[in-house]
C-alpha cells in the first residue's frame, strides 16, 4: 500500500498486493512503515470512530479492500509527550545537528511499549538531544526511523529534525539505506551465498510471531556464510546479511523459514541446542548483531557508512564454536 503524511491525515491507496485485504490490516502495515505511533487496537477504535474514509465515506475495518482505492485516516491530534528523558549512557558512533548513530545494546527497547515503559532507547534519546528529535514519529517515538528488536544488538539511526526524518524514511522506503547483520544460525546452508525472497506477515497461529504467508508484505534478504561450526552436538554457521526490506523481525523470519533459526533465538525455534545448554550465561536472545548502516546524509548528500564492532558474547561464541566446545 502506497502512504504518506498530509495535514493531519495519512492518505493510503491499496494496490494489488492488497486487494482482499481487512482495511485495518493493510492500513495498519502502511502506517507502521511511516513510523507512526498508532497501535492496532488504536488504529480500530479510529475506524470505528469513521476516521478511515473512501471517497469520503467511511469504511469499517473489516472491509476488503480492492486495487486503487483510495483512502485517507484522520489522525488524532497530538498528545503530550508521556515519555521521560533517562541518563541512560549511549553508545554513540556519530552525531551531529540532523542526525545521530547508536550503537543499541542487547535488552534495550526503542521505543515504550507495554511492558516496557522505561529504560528505552527513545529515553536515552531525549534525554541527550533535548528537544532536538524529530516529531514525526510522534509522541511514543521522537526521532525514530526505523527500528531493530530488543534482544538485537547494533546499529540504528535517529533523526534530530522533521527534514532529516523525511529524507532518511524515504532512503529506508527507496531501498538506498544499507543495512547489514552479523548472525549465528543452526546447522549449514547448502550454498554459501544466497537470497531469500519470501513474504512475510503476522502469524496465523501465534500473534506474536511474524510467519512466511502468502498474503504478507514483500520481503527480500541476501545472506554470505562466512564460517562453518561443527561443535560437539551443534552446527551452526556464521552468517552476514544484507537487507533489501525492513519487515518486522525479517531476518529471524527467514532463517527459521529456511530451517536454520538463529542461535538463541526462543521465539522462532533457535534456543534448544546443546551448545546453549552448556553456555547459557552468553545468551539474551537471538545472536544477531547490526554491523554496518550506509545511509545519504540528509543536509550533505554525502553517502556515509557507519560499523560497529561484535558484542564481547558474539564474539566469545564463536571462539567456543571453533573450539568445538
Amino acid at each position: 500500500m502506497k502512504a504518506y503524511e498530509s495535514d493531519g491525515c495519512v492518505i493510503l491507496t491499496a494496490t494489488i498486493e492488497d486487494a482482499g485485504l481487512r482495511a485495518d490490516s493493510a492500513v495498519l502495515t502502511a502506517v507502521k512503515e511511516l513510523s507512526l505511533s498508532l497501535t492496532r487496537s488504536a488504529l480500530q477504535k479510529l475506524i470505528e470512530g469513521g476516521a478511515l474514509t473512501r471517497c469520503g465515506t467511511p469504511i469499517s475495518k473489516n472491509t476488503k479492500l480492492k486495487d486503487g482505492d483510495e483512502l485517507t485516516l484522520s489522525l488524532p491530534e497530538p498528545e503530550l509527550c508521556e515519555v521521560k528523558a533517562e541518563d541512560i549512557p549511549l553508545d554513540i558512533v556519530y552525531e551531529d545537528s540532523d542526525i545521530i548513530i547508536v550503537n543499541k545494546p542487547k535488552g534495550m527497547v526503542v521505543h515504550p511499549a507495554p511492558g516496557h515503559s522505561t529504560g528505552t532507547l527513545v529515553s536515552a534519546l531525549l534525554y541527550h538531544c533535548g528537544e532536538s528529535l524529530s516529531g514525526i514519529g510522534g509522541v511514543l517515538r521522537p526521532g525514530i526511523v526505523h527500528r531493530i528488536d530488543r534482544d538485537t544488538s547494533g546499529l540504528i539511526c535517529a533523526a534530530k529534525n522533521d527534514s532529516a526524518h523525511i529524507s532518511l524514511s524515504a532512503q529506508l522506503k527507496e531501498h538506498t539505506m544499507h543495512r547489514t547483520y552479523e548472525a549465528i544460525c543452526i546447522g549449514r546452508l547448502r550454498e554459501e551465498t544466497g537470497r531469500i525472497e519470501a513474504p512475510i506477515g503476522r502469524s496465523r497461529s501465534d500473534r506474536k510471531k511474524m510467519a512466511v504467508v502468502s498474503d504478507g508484505r514483500y520481503a527480500a534478504t541476501n545472506y554470505t556464510v562466512l564460517e562453518e561450526f561443527s561443535a560437539a552436538g551443534t552446527s551452526a554457521s556464521h552468517l552476514r546479511l544484507e537487507l533489501e526490506t525492513g519487515r518486522t523481525h525479517q531476518i529471524r523470519v527467514h532463517m527459521a523459514h529456511m530451517g536454520h533459526p538463529l542461535l538463541g533465538d526462543e521465539l522462532y525455534g533457535g534456543s534448544s541446542t546443546q551448545f546453549e545448554r552448556r553456555h547459557p550465561s552468553l545468551f539474551e536472545g537471538q545472536c544477531l548483531q547490526a554491523v554496518a548502516l550506509t545511509l545519504t546524509h540528509p543536509r550533505t548528500d554525502e553517502v556515509m557508512t557507519f560499523t560497529c564492532p561484535l558484542p564481547e558474547s558474539f564474539v566469545r561464541i564463536l571462539e567456543l564454536l571453533r573450539e568445538g566446545k
